[in-house]
Formats: C-alpha cells, structure tokens, sequence
C-alpha cells in the first residue's frame, strides 16, 4: 500500500470545471468514502486518480512521486466500476487476478493478493462467481 496525496487538483471539460481543486492525503491502511450527487465529479476525481482521466491542473502522488503523467499502469491502482467492466465469461476470482497474471506476478502471490482483497471487500463468498449473478447495489 502507499500513500495517495492530491494537491490542488482540478479538471475542466471546456469551460466547465467539474472537479474544484480538491486536496487530500490518504495514507496507508486508511478507508475512506466519497459520497455526492449523480454527476458532481466523484468517478471523474476516481478515474484521475487512476490515470484513466487527465488532469486540468493540480499535482497527483503516490508515496511521494509525481504521476500526473505516469500511465495506468504505472501507477499500481484499479478501479471497480459499477456498469461491468469485467469479462463475463470468468470468475470474480479470475477477474480479480486478471491484472496481475498479465504482469507475469507468480501465481502464489496472485493467490495471497487477491485473497487479501477479496477479505477486506467481503468478497470471499463470491469469488467463484460470474460477473452475471452477482448483484449491481
């Protein structure tokens, strides 16, 4: 785990600011929320965070390293989205470990991480599942 800091970081669609300058430091082991409104920013702030989304202005960190411009992967975060972004045809396991069989990670650590994950998501029940009968809400 690492710490996550944004400093000032803000996001425009035009002339549109969606994102208002928003400063925070998540550090290792921390849980938190972010809650609003369909449509105030929280999956724009989320996809940033991610590098799925650039930013306006701002500077992003991870364990204190600049990553505004570090791709995706290179930063070592993912992303659950509500609308399924998952391949339907695998197990939640398998689509847990997707990421990290694609990056050649052995499979005894892919084991222990998503096990990991899967505990503090309460996820444990379903990881033989498909995308398909588990429930949106």
């Amino acid at each position: 785990m690492a710490t996550l800091t944004l400093d000032n970081v803000r996001k425009s669609f035009g002339a549109t600011d969606v994102i208002h300058g928003v400063n925070i430091e998540v550090t290792d082991g921390e849980f938190i929320v972010i809650v609003g409104p369909s449509g105030c920013g929280k999956s724009t702030l989320l996809r940033m965070v991610a590098g799925l989304e650039g930013i306006t202005s701002g500077e992003i960190r991870i364990d204190g390293h600049r990553v505004n411009e570090a791709e995706p992967m290179e930063r070592n975060i993912a992303m659950v989205f509500q609308n399924y972004a998952l391949y339907p045809h695998m197990s939640v396991f398998d689509n847990m470990a997707y990421g990290l069989k694609i990056a050649k990670t052995p499979k005894d650590e892919i084991a222990a991480r998503v096990a990991s994950a899967a505990k503090l998501l309460q996820l444990e029940p379903y990881l033989q599942r498909k995308p398909r009968e588990l429930s949106g809400g």
